[in-house]
């Protein structure tokens, strides 16, 4: 069941490359679908005033959560000053990576792009795009470190700079990206439908973009949207959940599915006197570029097997926070769900039951009630009203 109806959980119920090319040119200031004083306060502030994660205001840019023994493995590998330079929120490693092309949307320092290289091995390789000119002379300094850290023969890895709102500038072209991850991002761009759309043009089908970020309860007053402060610590540029929902399928991602989410709390006294009055969560989605995905979950009497053998999870696997898959167990599944595992990297790894030639209607539980009150009440029709 998919949750992309829903909040994150902790909240209340809804109110209704070439390969070897060097960086890019240096991005000019947007002309258009983008607020060019909010881009150059998120620079000031990202590229002068922060110089290391303990220079955060407020734990909104923080990852609460502890990393799985792989992960831990893997930020032993990455550089000292590159882990300093850490502003995420979340975690950004989905499973199924060796070989992937990975796009890492506002990378700073680096951090997920070394992380991320890894896991797509030699063969594979991952770009990060930033706008600060200080991040990314960290990220592209330690380069030579990582390759020699991983052992590759080749660096598998490339910075450019640029804004992620203009990915077309950079000369990214279309379905050239197997995932696209982001960190914490996405809430400080002033145009957020634009890289949505750049996003999903540059996805190959069934790619996914899979990211973290910080969503809130309502929306937040124009107000607080013009505090540089409060945008740069990730809070008042937060999209409310709803509208993130509604952007996201105006943008071409259909289904979007809650991975995992935790309540943001401030623990800043001055900056809560002013935004404490909303609610602010730290969430990871996951939004696959399928075009025969339904607006709805729709029932066609399917169901798959995970057969075990996705890397770190022998016994079950996740796709969101709805379907969790144990090995050997048939699983039901809408048309969506089907489609989010049949038709992407995850094929290989279940068994698929069943086909769309019978329609059984809408997925029970799955977020969009039958609308007719008779339905509910178990009525059969009848009671002499007309067309």
């Amino acid at each position: 069941r998919p949750s992309v109806l829903r909040p994150p959980s902790s909240s209340p119920p809804p109110l209704g490359d070439e390969r070897t090319r060097s960086m890019a040119p240096a991005a000019e200031e947007p002309k258009a679908g983008g607020d060019a004083s909010t881009l150059g306060s998120v620079q000031e502030y990202y590229g002068k005033i922060l110089q290391k994660s303990e220079d955060l205001q407020t734990n909104a840019c923080c990852t609460g959560e502890a990393p799985a023994e792989h992960l831990k493995k893997a930020l032993r590998n990455v550089h000292d000053e590159v882990l300093a330079k850490y502003y995420g929120c979340g975690l950004v490693l989905p499973d199924e990576l060796t070989g992937c092309r990975i796009l890492d949307l506002g990378c700073g320092a680096g951090r997920d792009v070394y992380v991320l290289a890894q896991f797509v091995g030699e063969d594979g390789f991952v770009m990060g795009v930033d706008m600060t000119d200080e991040q990314l002379e960290v990220a592209n300094r330690h380069k030579e470190w990582h390759r020699e850290k991983f052992g590759f023969s080749k660096s598998n890895v490339e910075f450019r700079k640029g804004f992620i709102e203009r990915l077309a500038d950079l000369e990214i072209a279309d379905d050239s990206f197997d995932i696209v991850v982001s960190n914490c991002v996405i809430n400080l761009s002033p145009d957020k439908e634009a890289v949505l759309r750049e996003v999903f043009r540059i996805l190959k089908p069934g790619g996914e973009l899979y990211f973290s970020d910080v969503y809130s309860d309502r929306r937040v007053p124009k107000a607080l949207r013009e505090d540089p402060v409060l945008w740069g610590e990730c809070l008042s540029g937060a999209l409310y959940w709803n509208d993130f929902v509604r952007l996201s399928q105006q943008c071409g991602f259909k289904d979007p599915r809650l991975v995992k989410d935790s309540v943001i709390t401030i623990s800043n006294k001055k900056v809560e006197e002013k935004i404490g009055h909303i609610s602010f969560y730290s969430a990871t989605y996951r939004l696959f570029k399928l075009a025969m995905l339904e607006p709805d979950c729709e029932d066609y009497g399917q169901a798959v097997r995970y057969r075990g053998t996705i890397a770190q999870h022998p016994y079950k696997w996740a796709l969101d926070n709805h379907h969790e898959m144990w090995k050997d167990k048939v699983f039901p599944v809408c048309g969506n769900t089907w489609h989010m595992l049949k038709s992407t990297r995850f094929a290989p790894h279940f068994e698929f039951i069943g086909d769309f030639s019978t329609h059984y209607g809408i997925y029970a539980d799955c977020g969009r009630p039958v609308p007719f009150q008779s339905a509910a009440a178990g009525s059969g029709g009848g009671g002499g009203g007309c067309c």
